[in-house]
């Protein structure tokens, strides 16, 4: 229990709090437990072999490569890549879903972030979401490679100059989350984080019009 106390906190990837990083948690223990199952084979193989010399004499050199390094990972990894590409495919945005978009914009060591649906209403260092609903987040960057990430949220996506990538993430439920840039992007990059606040759906469109939001910069 102590060890997977460890998987918890405002970064833990393992801690999801929306759908997307629920999906990503899973693929994870899947993959974890497939590769200790591979492992596991191995290590029966290995017994085998040293309490029994005699049996392992009597496979062949090619027949020990095609069964033990072909045959046996494929049971193994071949259900784990199939499931891992169905996940991905999962995490695609999808437009019937009717997201709500907001742009994120990256720049040393800071991001800024504009809100279209409130008539273009800017953030700094501070994304305001609403609860239970899609969110479409556009991402590009005005000076070097960057990315964006929000580990309890979604998996993350590069900030490139000149380009826009589109990150869907959704979160259950109101509460305050950390979001940090996973690219190094020079000596300013292990500051650059930004906080999350998920407002309930109902007063979304009130907090980002509110004098006091947190964040707000020039429009």
């Amino acid at each position: 229990m102590a060890t997977l106390a460890g998987c918890a906190g405002p970064r833990s990837t393992l801690d999801p709090a929306g759908p997307a990083a629920s999906t990503i948690a899973t693929l994870w223990w899947v993959l974890l437990v497939g590769a200790a199952l591979l492992f596991l084979l191995v290590m029966v193989l290995f017994v085998i072999v040293m309490m029994r010399p005699g049996w392992a004499r009597k496979v062949s050199p090619a027949r020990w490569i095609v069964l033990g390094g072909l045959v046996l990972p494929a049971i193994v990894l071949t259900p784990l890549v199939v499931y891992a590409l169905m996940t991905g495919e999962r995490l695609l945005p999808r437009s019937a879903d009717n997201p709500l978009r907001i742009e994120a914009e990256a720049e040393q060591w800071h991001w800024n972030f504009t809100y279209p649906s409130a008539g273009g209403v800017k953030t700094e260092g501070v994304l305001h979401l609403p609860a239970g609903r899609p969110i479409d987040v556009v991402v590009t960057s005005l000076d070097v490679i960057h990315a964006f990430w929000i580990p309890r949220l979604a998996g993350k996506i590069d900030a490139i100059p000149g380009h826009a990538n589109v990150l869907r993430i959704e979160a259950d439920q109101p509460g305050t989350y950390e979001g940090l840039c996973n690219e190094f992007c020079g000596k300013g990059h292990s500051g650059m984080r930004f906080d999350v606040i998920v407002h309930p759906a109902a007063a979304y469109d009130a907090a980002l019009v509110a004098p006091d939001l947190a964040g707000r910069i020039a429009r």
